[in-house]
C-alpha cells in the first residue's frame, strides 16, 4: 500500500527569485476581508508558478508540462540558490495577516508555510540528498514524458531531448552529493537505476522512429539515449565498486529527534509522533480482542482439532491461515486485480456512497521495472491537477519470476479477502476515488501540497466504510480478514516508530509482524525493507485514518438523524488533499 503522489523529497522550493522584481505587489492593498482574500490569491498564483519553475520535474507529475525539458542539476550551488530563496518567500509570507483570510485561505497559507519549512528541513536537517542515491534516478521523469498524451508525441520527444542533454552533469552532481550513504538506499539505488535503463529501450526508440522529427533531431535523440544509458550503467558501477565496497555507511534510523520533527511536517497531525505511537499500540489490542472472538465462531467450520487450544490467538491465526489459502494463482494476480474494478465501482453507486466520474479512466498495469524494489506491491500513480483528463495508474507488481514458495506465501497474504480490501484501498473508492475529487478542489495549493496522511487515510477508512455498508456480507470471515488488514496498517505505524526512533532489530519486528500481524514471511520481509527505506510515511495510514473516523463520529454524533453518508464523504473530499485538521475545522465553520 503505497503511492507515488506525495511530495517528492528532493522536490525542495527552489523558490521566488522569479518574485525578485514584484515584491512591491506582495503586501495586502487594503484591510478588507475581500480585499485581503483576493490579494492572497494573486500571490498563491505566483507562488505556483515560481514552484514549478524551480522544480520541473514534480511539476510535470503534477501535470504542468511548460518545464518539461528541463532537468535540474543537485549541485552545492544550487542547493545555495534554494536556501536563499526560501528565506526570501517565508519573508514574503510574514505580510500576510492569517487570521483575517478566509477558512479556505487561512489553510492554504499554512500548507504553504509548512511546505516552506519542511524544504529547509529536508534540505538543512535530514540531507537525505546526502545519504540517499535513490533520490538520483531520471528514468522516471522521462517515462512520465514519454506515456503522456498532453502533447503530439514530436513535442514530447523533444522535451526528452532538451532534458537528456544535462544527464552527465546530473550523475556527476549526484556523485558529489553522496557521502556516507546508507546501505539499504544505496541497494536500492542500484536496484531501481538498473530497472530505469529500461525507459531507455526499444519503446523510446520505436517512438522516435516513428515520429516526425528530423532526421538530424532523431540522431541527436538517438545520441542522448545511448549516453543515458552509459552513464546510468556508470551510476550503477560507480556504486557497486566504489561506494558499497568501501563500507562508509551511516545508519538507516534516523533517529527519534529528527523523526518526531519530520511527522510534524509530512503529517500535521493534532497528534505528535509519540501520541500516535501509544494509540496504535492501544489499537492493537482493540483489533486483537475482535479477532480472537470471531476466530473462536469461526473455527468450526474451517479448522479441525484434536484438542482445542487455550491460546485463543493461536485459533485466530489458524483461522487466518485457512482463510489464506484461498487466493488467485501467480500467472493471474494482476488479471485478479483488473476484473473487480467494476465490481466496486457498481457498489459504491448502488450504495449511494459517493458520486463516482466514469470520464477519468484507471488503468490496472504492471507496475514498470523503475518503480520496482522499494517493498511494496501495489501503488496509484496519478495524474496532477493540471492533467485532469490524463489516466491514472493502479501499478500491480506481476508474481513472474518469483520462486513458487515466494510467490505463495505473497499470494496467501494477497488472498481472495485482503485483495479485494487492497483494491478498495487502491482503487474504489480509495486512492483513485480521493485523487479524482482532489483534482476538481479549487484550490491549486492544497491539490499540489497533499497531505499524504489524509490521502493515506481516506484510502484507509474507505476499506471499513465499504465494509460498514454491508461489503462482503457483513460475514465473519471478511471482518476477520479486515482486522488483520487493519492491524497491518496499526503495526506499520508502531513499526515505524520503533524502527526509525526506536531500535528494534529486523528479527523482533518480523517476529511482531508475524505474531501480532499475522503476515506472511515475504509481507514481513517486505515491511522490514519498506521501513529501512522510508521514514515517518508508514505512520501515515493509521494517523489520517484516525483523524478521519474520528471527524464523521463526531459529526454523527452532532447532526443526529440528519447525518448524511454520502454528503460528509463528498464535503470532506472536496477540500482536496488538506490535513485532517484544517479540513475539520472547515467542515464544522459551515455547520
Amino acid at each position: 500500500m503505497t503511492h507515488r503522489y506525495l511530495l517528492p523529497a528532493a522536490a525542495l522550493l527552489a523558490g521566488s527569485l522569479a518574485f525578485a522584481a514584484c515584491d512591491s505587489g506582495n503586501k495586502p492593498l487594503s484591510g478588507t476581508p475581500e480585499t485581503l482574500d483576493a490579494d492572497f490569491d494573486a500571490y498563491k498564483a505566483r507562488f505556483i508558478d515560481s514552484l514549478w519553475y524551480y522544480n520541473p520535474e514534480w511539476a510535470s507529475s503534477a501535470g504542468f508540462h511548460r518545464y518539461d525539458s528541463l532537468l535540474v542539476v543537485p549541485t552545492a550551488g544550487r542547493r545555495q540558490v534554494e536556501a536563499a530563496a526560501r528565506a526570501r518567500r517565508a519573508k514574503e509570507m510574514q505580510t500576510y495577516p492569517v487570521g483575517k483570510l478566509s477558512v479556505n485561505n487561512q489553510t492554504d497559507y499554512r500548507l504553504m508555510q509548512n511546505y516552506l519549512a519542511s524544504s529547509r528541513f529536508y534540505a538543512d536537517s535530514l540531507r537525505d540528498w546526502q545519504w540517499n542515491p535513490a533520490n538520483y534516478n531520471v528514468g522516471g521523469s522521462v517515462a512520465e514524458i514519454l506515456n503522456g498524451r498532453y502533447w503530439p508525441l514530436d513535442r514530447r520527444l523533444r522535451a526528452i531531448s532538451s532534458k537528456l542533454i544535462q544527464v552527465a552533469d546530473y550523475y556527476e552532481a549526484a556523485k558529489q552529493n553522496i557521502e556516507r550513504p546508507t546501505r539499504e538506499h544505496t541497494n536500492l539505488a542500484v536496484r531501481q537505476t538498473q530497472g530505469g535503463l529500461a525507459v531507455f529501450g526499444p519503446a523510446l526508440l520505436d517512438s522516435v522512429a516513428k515520429s516526425g522529427l528530423s532526421e538530424a533531431e532523431k540522431q541527436d535523440l538517438k545520441n542522448r539515449i545511448s549516453n543515458t544509458r552509459l552513464t546510468m550503467e556508470g551510476y550503477v558501477r560507480f556504486l557497486q565498486t566504489e561506494v558499497l565496497p568501501a563500507g562508509n555507511f551511516r545508519s538507516f534510523r534516523i533517529g527519534p529527534a529528527l523523526f518526531a520533527r519530520k511527522f510534524a511536517l509530512d503529517i500535521q497531525s493534532t497528534y505528535s509522533a509519540e501520541e500516535v505511537y501509544r494509540k496504535a499500540l492501544a489499537h492493537k489490542q482493540e483489533l486483537l480482542a475482535d479477532m480472537k472472538a470471531r476466530a473462536m465462531r469461526l473455527y468450526p467450520k474451517y479448522v479441525q482439532y484434536e484438542a482445542v487450544p487455550t491460546d485463543t490467538l493461536r485459533i485466530a491465526a489458524d483461522v487466518v491461515a485457512a482463510l489464506s489459502r484461498e487466493h488467485a494463482t501467480p500467472k493471474r494476480f494482476v488479471e485478479a486485480v483488473r476484473e473487480q474494478m467494476p465490481e466496486l465501482v457498481r457498489w459504491v453507486n448502488e450504495h449511494d456512497l459517493l458520486t463516482q466520474d466514469p470520464t477519468k479512466p484507471l488503468v490496472v498495469r504492471e507496475t514498470p521495472l523503475y518503480m520496482r524494489g522499494s517493498g511494496a506491491g501495489a501503488s496509484v500513480s496519478a495524474p496532477g491537477p493540471y492533467d485532469k483528463g490524463a489516466d491514472t495508474y493502479y501499478n500491480v507488481e506481476p508474481l513472474d519470476g518469483q520462486p513458487a514458495a515466494q510467490a505463495e506465501s505473497y499470494l496467501r497474504e494477497y488472498n481472495t479477502y485482503t485483495l479485494q480490501i487492497l483494491n478498495i484501498h487502491e482503487a474504489i473508492p480509495g486512492h483513485y476515488t480521493q485523487l479524482v475529487y482532489a483534482n476538481r478542489s479549487p484550490s491549486l495549493i492544497k491539490s499540489i501540497l497533499g497531505n499524504g496522511a489524509m490521502i493515506e487515510g481516506w484510502a484507509v477508512y474507505a476499506e471499513r466504510m465499504m465494509l460498514e455498508s454491508g461489503y462482503g456480507g457483513n460475514t465473519d470471515e471478511f471482518w476477520l480478514m479486515w482486522d488483520k488488514w487493519n492491524m497491518r496498517v496499526t503495526l506499520n505505524a508502531i513499526l515505524d516508530h520503533e524502527v526509525q526512533a526506536g531500535n528494534i532489530t529486523e528479527a523482533a519486528a518480523v517476529a511482531m509482524l508475524r505474531r501480532d500481524g499475522f503476515q506472511e514471511e515475504s509481507e514481513a520481509r517486505n515491511k522490514w525493507l519498506r521501513a529501512t527505506l522510508s521514514q515517518v510515511q508508514l505512520s501515515s495510514y493509521f494517523t489520517g485514518y484516525t483523524e478521519i473516523y474520528d471527524l464523521r463520529e463526531e459529526l454523527k454524533k452532532q447532526q443526529g438523524a440528519k447525518f448524511n453518508l454520502k454528503a460528509f464523504h463528498e464535503q470532506f473530499l472536496s477540500y482536496g488533499s488538506a490535513p485532517v485538521k484544517y479540513i475539520r475545522e472547515m467542515m464544522l465553520e459551515k455547520k
